[in-house]
């Protein structure tokens, strides 16, 4: 018992939907048959009419059972696929094979062939797609009917095109059923795998932002601590221990983001920031007076990854980072400029890697960033919304 159990319990939901369907419609196949052969035993003409019976029986299970098979490996068959055609014709074929056996029973049994037929054939032909397959089970079953019993036969016919099309109903409404699981189950580990590759996007974002920005620190202060040891003069020591405090704080955020936890400080990115460009030599001036609190976060985002960009890229003697409110009444509504006049020719429709995940990370927030270059200017501006469409996305991704 604790095998069988094991068995169950291994499997996941959709593999238990499956193997469900697969044995209740295996079940069905067989006892359309059997329960022919036993509606009445004692009444059948002789052995010799029991045996046809039951090998008529037994083939056209098979080849149902045959092709359910593939109906349900493939959940949509269609006739040009070659193991569709293949189980098809052998359906048809045992279809064929049963009707011609039941010229040698008496009259009053051969009607139990015909339902049988009827029962077996839908499972094999009656999935299948397409108008050939809709129409090739009717037609041998038809053609049959009328073979064994002549033209006298539609009423009879009728009951078993009824028997007919209730089974491929019930394959076809069992194959769908299936269709909608497995989609479901392939569209939740779609959405796994989106949001593995959204926490990888995110954190790729974020060791650019920390790496970037502490490593762009250390190399402007080293390069300053060199020149003043060539000079000999003494603030090249106290240069090595901002760069060594630059190499710790680095390693700090790199262990945050390890953890998954790294707040994001506007004054704390304000105050890095402004050391950092004065330190190579750069004029800062900031202008954030009118800043609505819940629009921090973001702005320090964009102080990072501007001020990286400006010691990178540029070779500008002047940064401005200004907030600009929209019109009373805007709900909060305004535009974060950063300007630097050290713009270098470049391809304006080329943007950096942590301009486009910038430009990604604000997008939750409903905010949209630009640039352009105004003359020697290089100009990064990012519009936010008001407060009623910042309400839609204020948690960052």
């Amino acid at each position: 018992m604790a095998r069988w159990n094991g068995f169950w319990t291994r499997r996941t939901d959709v593999q238990r939907v499956e193997l469900y369907t697969r044995v209740s419609l295996y079940v069905l196949v067989w006892w359309v048959g059997l329960s022919v052969v036993a509606f009445r035993p004692g009444e059948l003409a002789s052995p010799r009419t029991a045996l046809l019976l039951a090998v008529a029986v037994v083939l056209t299970a098979l080849a149902a059972t045959l092709g359910l098979r593939v109906a349900m490996d493939q959940v949509r068959p269609r006739l040009d696929d070659p193991r569709v055609r293949r189980a098809t014709a052998l359906n048809v074929v045992a279809a064929l094979v049963a009707l011609g056996l039941a010229f040698a029973l008496p009259q009053d049994d051969r009607g139990l062939v015909v339902t049988v037929v009827a029962g077996t054939l839908a499972w094999g032909v009656g999935a299948v797609r397409g108008r050939a397959a809709v129409a090739l089970g009717p037609v041998v079953l038809v053609g049959g009917a009328v073979a064994l019993f002549g033209i006298g036969a539609s009423p009879a016919a009728l009951v078993w095109l009824g028997v007919y099309a209730f089974f491929v109903f019930t394959l076809r409404s069992s194959l769908w059923l299936l269709a909608v699981v497995r989609e479901l189950d392939q569209a939740r580990q779609a959405q796994s795998r989106l949001a593995i590759a959204e926490e990888r996007l995110r954190f790729s974002r974020d060791v650019h932002d920390v790496l970037g920005r502490h490593l762009s620190t250390i190399a402007v202060q080293a390069e300053l601590a060199s020149r003043l040891a060539e000079r000999g003069d003494e603030r090249a020591a106290a240069t090595m221990l901002e760069v060594r405090a630059a190499a710790h704080e680095a390693l700090r955020e790199a262990r945050a983001l390890a953890r998954g936890y790294r707040p994001v400080d506007l004054g704390t990115e304000l105050e890095g920031a402004r050391s950092l460009v004065r330190s190579a030599g750069i004029d800062w001036h900031e202008d954030l007076d009118d800043l609505p609190p819940r629009w921090r976060e973001p702005v320090g985002w964009v102080v990072r990854e501007a001020v990286t960009n400006v010691l990178r890229h540029s070779t500008a003697t002047r940064v401005a980072v200004r907030w600009e409110r929209r019109p009373e009444g805007a709900g909060g509504a305004g535009s974060l400029v950063v300007r630097n006049d050290g713009a270098r020719p470049a391809d304006p429709a080329h943007r950096g890697t942590g301009l486009v995940g910038l430009a990604e990370r604000l997008a939750p927030t409903g905010a949209t960033l630009d640039t352009a270059r105004q003359d020697d200017d290089f100009v990064l501006r990012v519009d936010f919304p008001a407060e009623t469409a910042a309400g839609r996305g204020e948690e960052p991704a």
